[in-house]
């Protein structure tokens, strides 16, 4: 059935003109065959890992892991996938040992506007998955709910700063979800290439926020990956939202009985092969309505291999020359190196605006 199912994906992704995506490029006749009749020790096939795009023909990658493991079962995919998408990391690439940098470094990063003249606010994320469960596609509705209760036990541990409350989707009541939405925290099942994957299965059990008072630290269970976790607050100040991140993600990976799934090759794995390796995504929301547009912006964004999009997430449109900037970088450097590249980029992009 899975093998029918790759087989008639695969003709009918080369008879559409239209289709762009990787999972096209890559799924060759050759990796059909070779791939088609796998399955990994837990019993995911080449069919869990294409679903999404093939369901989704205007997919840009199309291609999700359905467990760890899938990684190197269905290498043939993949690989290719990854090789592409990261700009060049082949087979034989291997990502270096997590390093979030010392603390002189990091204390370098100052506030990169003091006077909030230019950057609305800062945002830091890395995506975990937890050892000894699959990724959704193959998550059963009682594995939802083990972790959650894991993932509990280890945010009780937060101390000072850090300190929460964990707010379960299952049971919650309209008090709680109407401020969770207004802050922007809420998600929810509204995408349609994650639901193609698997991504909703058994929704919303086993998924869940947890947030300190202040709300500038936030961890998602089970949204897209098993967890989120994110720093941010308003203004420039990169190294403050950093360092939070940093103690955040450190103390989750301390915890007994939570231990997270890194390979040598590929760093940490997470649902989506567009997220591996650091798994890091540091942004900003800010205001460049002067040079938004002009080639030398497009110069520094390629300089320090940034990514722009809308405010309002991936796919969304730029408003007013207030947009997002990311690092593009995750696999192949260190979290601290991707941090230092954007903080370098933004800091070029805000002395390019005060020029004109």
């Amino acid at each position: 059935m899975a093998a029918e199912y790759v087989v008639k994906a695969f003709t009918e992704l080369q008879a559409d003109a239209g289709c762009k995506s990787m999972l096209k490029k890559f799924l060759t006749k050759e990796v059909v065959d070779s791939l088609k009749d796998k399955k990994t020790s837990l019993g995911a096939t080449l069919k869990d890992c294409i679903s999404s795009g093939t369901e989704n023909h205007d997919s840009n990658v199309g291609v999700y892991a359905a467990d760890t493991e899938s990684y190197t079962t269905f290498a043939g995919l993949f690989d290719p996938v990854i090789d592409c998408y990261h700009k060049g990391f082949p087979p034989s690439a291997k990502h270096p040992t997590p390093n979030f940098g010392t603390k002189e470094q990091v204390d370098a990063f100052v506030d990169l506007d003091p006077e909030g003249k230019y950057i609305v606010s800062t945002r830091i994320r890395v995506g975990r998955s937890i050892q000894g469960f699959p990724f959704n596609t193959l998550l059963q509705a009682d594995q939802y709910s083990e972790m959650e209760t894991r993932l509990k036990e280890a945010f009780a541990s937060f101390e000072s700063e850090l300190a929460g409350k964990y707010y379960p989707l299952a049971g919650m009541d309209d008090a709680t979800r109407k401020q969770l939405i207004e802050d922007h925290f809420l998600f929810q099942e509204c995408d349609r290439f994650l639901k193609s994957a698997g991504g909703y299965n058994h929704f919303p059990t086993g998924r869940g926020i947890f947030h300190n008072p202040t709300k500038n630290f936030l961890i998602w269970v089970n949204e897209e990956d098993h967890l989120r976790i994110i720093s941010m607050q308003m203004g420039g100040d990169l190294g403050m939202v950093y360092k939070r991140l940093v103690t955040g993600a450190n103390k989750m990976e301390s915890h007994p009985k939570i231990k997270f799934t890194k390979t040598d090759r590929l760093g940490y794995l997470t649902f989506c092969p567009t997220n591996l390796g650091t798994t890091l995504r540091s942004s900003v929301h800010i205001k460049l309505p002067k040079t938004l547009d002009t080639p030398e912006f497009k110069a520094i964004v390629e300089k320090y291999e940034m990514q722009v999009r809308g405010t309002m997430g991936e796919h969304t449109e730029t408003k007013g020359g207030l947009v997002d900037v990311s690092n593009k970088r995750r696999l192949g450097l260190t979290e601290y190196e991707a941090v230092k590249a954007m903080y370098d980029g933004i800091k070029a992009l805000i002395a390019l605006e005060k020029s004109k």
